[in-house]
């Protein structure tokens, strides 16, 4: 049985590594939606695509369908870039977005209670990354 909620905030997934648990996230939006989804950074490891020790599975392509899914069926989905994913904030400034998927840099949610939250990756306040970019 699937269950709905209003909202789902999903971090550091890191499709590409060897010790990802892509199975168990499927697992989890194969029963489980919501009208958004919020993926906040480092679902992509592009540091390990970058070093050439990437491991991609037939599972992280599933969960990447299964994101798509989603998004076919009405979810919105949006796209907060991390450090490890960190190659799509130059283009988040065109309007860039992956299909029906938004890519952002932050994003704002409102909350059931009317209450705003900002949605970020935490590299925003590491000192190595915050002054590498500019908002």
């Amino acid at each position: 049985m699937q269950k709905t909620y209003r909202s789902i905030f999903i971090s550091d997934v890191h499709l590409g590594t060897r010790d990802c648990q892509a199975d168990k996230l499927n697992n989890f939006l194969k029963h489980n939606s919501c009208d958004t989804l919020y993926l906040v950074g480092d679902i992509i490891d592009a540091w390990k695509i970058q070093q050439n020790k990437w491991r991609w599975k037939q599972s992280h392509t599933n969960v990447v369908r299964r994101v798509l899914g989603h998004a076919k069926r009405g979810t919105r989905v949006v796209f907060i870039a991390g450090n490890h994913d960190e190659f799509l904030r130059p283009m988040i400034p065109y309007g860039f977005s992956f299909g029906l998927i938004e890519i952002q840099n932050q994003t704002e949610h409102i909350g059931v209670d009317g209450k705003h939250y900002l949605v970020v990756h935490g590299d925003l306040f590491d000192g190595i990354t915050r002054f590498k970019f500019s908002f």
